[in-house]
């Protein structure tokens, strides 16, 4: 029997991209509810409870109250697309090249959080430096990123797509969370194995999708003798073997007038760089991928299929 998938959310955009990437797929089966019943209760609990794994494309109130239906049936296993569970103890974070033991974790989970897509970038740069030692307790880390306006889910597209939109947003790029207290940044701190918390200066950009996550760091205050060449091998090191996250070598990268944040537009895959002058102070890491690729649904398919493969 193919196991059963609800897509609690489908018609979102998350939701959407996720039903794109199965669209072809006959190894499982799609339970889906019609747009005009995505706010019965009933339908959706029948549903959820119906399903071998439920991925929530919903807001983080409505992905607690999914979880909440669920609670009693063990056999129902769920991917969350919020960020209501990202820091919960008890969930599987699902970024599986995170940590050579995340890919079984998440595998063997119930309770999978899909990361966030600006996390998803910072993180991967910055935790393999952790882990190596490189990157010191008490670094004031920051993180500088503009993403695709898919990101800001149907309400910023239609402020940027439609031209008549009462709250219409005209700027071909516009920074957003200026307090500096952005929803992601518990996430990146916990998971990125940070002392402190890092700054965070997200912005939009007016493209759909795609995005490009920066992590500049001084040489002086990282761990002694670190230089580009070793952050680069650092990082090489923690991704060997990984399909989907690309080190890009650093004689590629040195050949690189620019980097287009849409590259990767479409696709689940991720690319890092290491920037920076040979023998410099300074060097920059920067994460590549597709906000609602590698940043959101391609990221939770890819978090079902290790589900699946338990």
């Amino acid at each position: 029997m193919k196991p059963k998938i609800f897509i609690d959310g489908e018609h979102g955009t998350t939701g959407l991209q996720i039903r794109a990437r199965m669209a072809g797929r006959s190894d499982v089966e799609l339970l889906s509810i019609p747009e005009a019943e995505r706010r019965n209760a009933a339908m959706r609990e029948d549903l959820l409870n119906g399903a071998d794994i439920a991925i929530l494309c919903l807001p983080d109130d409505a992905s607690r109250e999914a979880v909440a239906m669920v609670a009693g049936n063990n056999r129902v296993r769920i991917i969350d697309t919020s960020t209501a569970h990202r820091v919960a103890p008890d969930w599987a974070y699902g970024f599986a090249e995170m940590d050579k033991a995340q890919p079984a974790k998440i595998r063997d989970a119930r309770h999978v959080s899909n990361p966030g897509c600006y996390p998803t970038g910072a993180i991967s740069v910055i935790r393999p430096l952790r882990q190596a030692g490189i990157l010191p307790d008490g670094y004031p880390v920051t993180v500088n990123a503009v993403s695709g306006y898919t990101g800001g889910g149907k309400q910023m597209i239609a402020q940027i797509e439609d031209e008549n939109h009462a709250d219409r947003i005209s700027a071909p790029h516009f920074l957003y969370g200026l307090p500096l207290k952005h929803k992601h940044v518990p996430e990146m701190k916990m998971h990125g194995l940070l002392e402190r918390a890092p700054i965070f200066a997200p912005s939009v950009g007016k493209f759909p999708q795609g995005m490009i996550v920066q992590v500049p760091l001084y040489l002086d205050d990282l761990a002694a003798g670190a230089t580009l060449e070793s952050i680069h091998a650092a990082l090489a090191e923690h991704y060997a073997g990984q399909s989907i996250v690309e080190v890009v070598p650093l004689a590629e990268s040195a050949k690189l007038a620019r980097i287009d944040a849409t590259e990767l537009a479409g696709k689940d895959s991720m690319k890092l760089f290491v920037f920076g002058a040979p023998g410099g102070a300074h060097v920059n890491l920067v994460a590549l991928l597709d906000n609602l690729g590698k940043g959101a649904s391609g990221a939770a398919v890819q978090n079902m299929d290790l589900m699946l493969s338990a």
